[in-house]
């Protein structure tokens, strides 16, 4: 409610709303009621009484108007983002966090989706109002460690799509420099899940030209300046933008309020978060080292007058950056391909046609990057989730401008806020008339200029300058700039909002140039160019055709986003120019009056006024008004709308000065509300001297009271300390004595207090290895048997942990180890000594044999193990010979049953112990 607007907590802060003298001195915080709310100049005085105060932010409704001061104000702390959280719209004064927090919780209070839109002049404060806005949602929405991770990547978005997307202008050193929409997704709980971005109308036009004063965005700045040494030479860059064509034609390359090596260190850390890696930086950096290399490719005439390149080191540099064959992108930059009956020829271009197709390439190059980059930071910001969530839309899209030249862009940027204005006014007017007849009050009929005729005349079929535009060129022969603005001088020769040199007056065509035309917007006259100088520089014949791609794409994604807006409930802020200079504390009257007019606030007044200035639920007022009623006072038992109109007819309200609605009650003048608000301050006066004495005395009486029984309490609350401290010492001095006893009442505490510092003890000292066999604590003579438990888990589990950790191999080697030991062990001095040896291979299998030497035959018991590579004859603990299966020649065995098995292996192996020449026999018998 507009009448409750104190501080909670607040020391005596004066209510803007409460005495006449405040708001003689302030101004009023809500243009609505505003006497004389038909006048401008009553609304702009009320903007400057507020403005030389500080409070930049006044209502219209529910609409909040900014005034940029151009000096950091201390309204913006996480304690003033508390103070708004969760309180009424009204209740406080205006504040950007109180829009942002009634927009939040109204969505999860409707489960619908909203829209905030940001507009104004570039330099007005839309960047930082759509910062403030994302800053009080990442503070105020429920925080965890995955909506911390979401909100971090939507924070620092913004730094990016500044980097590339925001320039210096004449108007602001950090110019928004296309339009942005952005919607927060929240679910169910109001948890900010996600985000997503749509880019508009990039001005790409200033990758390749600036206006004295202006420069190019600021990426190439903070890279050239902030980037390391190893980054430049990889880029084939140098630390100096004087190097660099496209970064000096404003001649303003290093300004003093920008520190582009700060900036640039931001921008670097803000792309890791989001979600770029490295080889994504280095691509992005690579596109963005090229296009000023592209600046710098000069060309000169040949003989013959066409273009030819004079350096190809920076084409290379392209070439090598973009992954481009050079011999390709030299033809595409000096010449073009041509139908010559049928084959294609190439047709060499002039210098200016070089230039203007490197340009070309230019802008093209960036605006495609700069789609990607969007998109990329979508993908980081993307919540795959299906749930059903709400959102909350911020478009931050520059206003209305008029400049000394105006080009095409500035054409469909005028042309945007044109439709955005009508959108703004059908929102509000629909969302007044609903708000009336919901609550059963008659509708008066608003007068407001609807510029729906200017937004025909931009897109309307067959006869708008887009459809004009388009039918040049489908039409037979050439277009160029001056058949088209011939076309659109019979097409639109009678339109009231459109005029050219041939169509106006004579005093008019003095100040309109031959190749231009003049729009009468809702916000005023601007004149704009169709030839060449309006797109900076020399275009082609076909840059017509250029222009009609980039309205039609414009319009469609306008289409798009008008029908994004009108699926949302609207909430506006309106930022305004305090002055052109930037210089804190002044207040330009004219060029505030300016932009009042174009961004419609007095229509939206008049709107919002229609019939009645003020209106706030019953028991919102009740509740704030009661005090001035014997009869509502201090409690009023009945139904507040009934309160209500008691309350009102005790305070002589005229029957045409209010209105009762189903549940709020309507105001018609802000002078019926003053002078209830005046009471209301003489009232509070006048209870609280009345009070006073008797408050006193009851104070002095009370505190004495309380005085008497906190000392009782506290000395209750003493003796029962010492009373419980005996007992427990008492306690335990006999358990102590009755330790070594069974289990009793006396010694039961005791004993429980000794098993549980055994086991703390315990839990600290638990031996760390299985043949650890003396380090385990001595128990009390009550937890011997616990303990003994106790050791033998823990043993096993220190057993378990070093079963677990054994790898398949260590287990294999373990296996050999227990066959081994079963051989050997008893049989080996050094048997303790290799124990600790790694076993070579596998055996396969193992039997007792005997062997029969070659002389004599003599027969000697062995032991025949076979691996996966060589069969062994063991004697007791010795390997007597070894066989190769690679040096194995055959093998026989007996046809008798006799167990004789014979190994063939070469007379060369002297491992074997044989000697000689040929072929020599291992004989075996298997017994």
């Amino acid at each position: 409610c507009l009448c409750s607007m104190v501080f909670t907590g607040q020391k005596h802060l004066l209510d803007m709303e409460g005495a006449l003298t405040a708001r003689d001195r302030v101004g009023i915080q809500d243009f609505v009621l505003l006497d004389a709310h038909t006048s401008e100049t009553a609304f702009l005085d009320n903007l400057k009484k507020r403005f030389s105060e500080n409070l930049i932010y006044t209502y219209i409704g529910t609409l909040l108007v900014s005034v940029n001061p151009y000096k950091e104000l201390d309204i913006y702390s996480k304690k003033q983002m508390d103070i708004y959280m969760g309180v009424n719209f009204f209740e406080l004064p205006p504040h950007i966090f109180a829009l942002a927090d009634n927009a939040y919780h109204t969505m999860l209070a409707e489960a619908n989706n909203h829209f905030i839109l940001i507009s104004g002049e570039s330099g007005a404060g839309k960047t930082e109002a759509s910062k403030k806005i994302l800053q009080y949602y990442a503070v105020s929405c429920p925080s965890t460690t995955l909506l911390d991770n979401v909100r971090d990547r939507m924070l620092l978005s913004n730094p990016v799509l500044e980097a590339f997307g925001n320039s210096k202008t004449l108007k602001n050193d950090n110019s928004s420099r296309f339009g942005k929409y952005m919607d927060i997704q929240f679910d169910i709980q109001g948890d900010a899940v996600g985000g997503h971005i749509l880019g508009y109308l990039l001005e790409k036009s200033r990758v390749v030209h600036q206006n004295h004063g202006e420069r190019n965005f600021h990426i190439f700045y903070q890279l050239v300046k902030g980037g390391e040494e190893d980054l430049l030479h990889q880029l084939g860059l140098e630390s100096n933008c004087q190097h660099y064509s496209y970064l000096v034609q404003g001649e303003c390359a290093n300004v003093a309020s920008i520190n582009d090596k700060n900036d640039w260190k931001t921008v670097r850390n803000a792309l890791s978060v989001i979600d770029f890696d490295e080889r994504d930086i280095q691509d992005l950096l690579g596109v963005i080292a090229s296009v000023l290399h592209l600046g710098n490719v000069q060309f000169e005439p040949d003989s013959k007058g066409y273009a030819t390149l004079n350096n190809s080191a920076e084409l290379l540099w392209v070439s090598t950056l973009l992954g481009v064959n050079v011999q390709v992108l030299q033809e595409g930059l000096t010449s073009r391909k041509i139908e010559a009956k049928t084959d294609e020829v190439l047709s060499p271009f002039t210098v200016d046609h070089a230039i203007y197709a490197r340009d070309a390439l230019a802008k093209a190059i960036y605006g495609r990057t700069f789609t990607w980059l969007v998109n990329k930071i979508n993908d980081s910001m993307e919540n795959k989730d299906s749930s059903r969530k709400t959102v909350i839309g911020l478009l931050d899209i520059y206003g209305f401008e008029v400049f000394y030249v105006n080009s095409f862009e500035q054409f469909c940027i005028n042309y945007c806020n044109e439709k955005l204005q009508q959108l703004f006014i059908q929102l509000t007017l629909k969302s007044e008339q609903e708000e009336y007849e919901a609550e059963n009050i008659g509708w008066e009929p608003v007068q407001f200029f609807n510029n729906k005729i200017i937004c025909d005349l931009v897109e309307e079929k067959h006869r708008g300058i887009i459809s004009v535009l388009d039918e040049e060129c489908l039409r037979p022969g050439e277009a160029t700039d001056l058949t088209f603005l011939e076309r659109l001088e019979e097409k639109l020769d009678s339109h009231p909002h459109f005029v050219t040199h041939k169509l106006a007056d004579k005093k008019t065509r003095k100040t309109l140039e031959r190749g231009n035309f003049r729009l009468l917007h809702y916000a005023g006259e601007v004149t704009y160019c169709v030839v060449g100088k309006g797109n900076h520089g020399v275009r082609p014949s076909g840059g017509v055709t250029l222009l009609l791609n980039v309205a039609s794409q414009f319009k469609s994604s306008l289409l798009g986003l008008t029908d994004i807006l009108m699926s949302k409930e609207p909430w506006y802020v309106r930022c305004l120019k305090s002055n052109e200079s930037q210089q804190p504390g002044q207040f330009d009257d004219v060029l505030v009056r300016h932009q009042v007019k174009y961004l419609g606030l007095m229509e939206h007044l008049r709107v919002r006024r229609a019939g009645f200035a003020y209106r706030c639920r019953y028991d919102v007022f009740l509740q704030r008004y009661k005090p001035l009623c014997p009869a509502t006072w201090p409690y009023w038992r009945g139904v507040a709308a009934e309160g209500v109109e008691v309350l009102v007819q005790h305070l002589g309200y005229l029957p045409d000065e209010y209105k009762m609605g189903r549940t709020k009650i309507f105001i018609r003048h802000p002078r019926t509300l003053f002078a209830t608000e005046d009471a209301f301050e003489v009232c509070k006066h006048d209870l609280g001297k009345d009070r006073k004495t008797k408050i006193n005395q009851e104070v002095l009486f009370i505190s004495t009271k309380i005085e008497t029984c906190w000392r009782g309490v506290q000395a209750r609350k003493a003796k029962g300390r010492r009373q419980w401290a005996v007992k427990v010492i008492k306690k335990f001095i006999k358990g102590y004595m009755a330790r070594g006893e069974a289990k009793t009442t006396d010694n039961s505490e005791y004993l429980a207090f000794v098993r549980q510092n055994y086991l703390n003890r315990l839990k600290d000292n638990l031996p760390k290895m299985v043949l650890d066999k003396t380090s385990w604590l001595t128990p009390p003579p009550v937890l011997m048997e616990t303990s003994e438990i106790l050791r033998q888990l823990h043993m096993r589990l220190m057993v378990r942990k070093y079963i677990r950790g054994i790898t398949a191999q260590q287990k294999a080697q373990l296996q050999l180890k227990g066959i081994t030991s079963v051989i050997f062990k008893g049989k080996k001095d050094s048997y303790p000594q290799s124990v600790s040896q790694p076993y070579g291979s596998q055996p396969h299998y193992s039997i007792p044999i005997v062997k029969y030497d070659r002389n004599g035959f003599k027969a000697r018991p062995r032991q025949l193990i076979l691996t996966q590579t060589a069969a062994y004859v063991v004697d007791d603990a010795k390997i007597k010979q070894r066989v190769l299966y690679t040096t194995l020649k055959g093998v026989s065995v007996s046809t008798l049953s006799d167990g004789i098995i014979i190994f063939h292996i070469p007379s060369e192996d002297d491992k074997q112990k044989v000697g000689g020449h040929g072929l020599h026999t291992l004989t075996q018998r298997i017994e």
